[in-house]
């Protein structure tokens, strides 16, 4: 596994980047050939610490904030399990049949008075609901903007505050 480092306003020796790359080698099992990036940031007197391991178009992606950055580390890895673990069977699916959530992806930083701090821009392939639902999970997030397969329309499908799942569809 391919790890990158990135830190912001603290360090990260070689003593804990050979720790990390201990912990990563549980992820092995899992991926052939996948890419780590660890960033961890401090504020404060706490480490926040962000995993995200990119094997061709799955993205996991786990956060953790700890007093220290070997337990928010240890957080993350055992989040990134979790997830590879409770979506196991879905997962099989699609790393055999090979499908490709994102092609290519680039982020844009733009600040204007606006109030926009932030632009992604991806290609999306098409996907149905379940597909969209498990990328959600596995990045984290509480919503997710995909290309419906089966009407090749986009849709935004999130979680609702009662933890059920909710697609929101064009009207034309």
């Amino acid at each position: 596994m391919t790890t990158v480092f990135q830190a912001k306003k603290l360090t990260l020796n070689e003593a804990f980047q050979e720790k990390a790359a201990k912990k990563l080698q549980k992820l092995d099992r899992f991926f052939d050939d996948a890419t780590a990036t660890i960033k961890a940031t401090s504020i404060k007197d706490k480490v926040v610490m962000e995993l995200t391991v990119k094997y061709n178009s799955l993205i996991f992606r786990a956060e953790a904030t700890a007093v220290d950055k070997y337990d928010a580390l240890d957080d993350c890895v055992t989040t990134i399990i979790r997830q590879i673990r409770k979506n196991k069977t879905r997962l099989e699916k699609r790393l055999h049949q090979g499908i490709d959530a994102f092609e290519d992806f680039e982020e844009d930083v733009e600040e204007n008075d606006n109030k926009v701090v932030k632009v992604k821009r991806f290609i999306v392939k098409p996907m149905d609901v379940e597909e969209a639902i498990l990328e959600m999970e596995m990045l984290g997030h509480s919503f997710f903007m995909f290309r419906n397969a089966d009407t090749s329309e986009i849709n935004v499908v999130y979680r609702r505050k009662d933890g059920q799942y909710a697609v929101l569809e064009p009207e034309m």
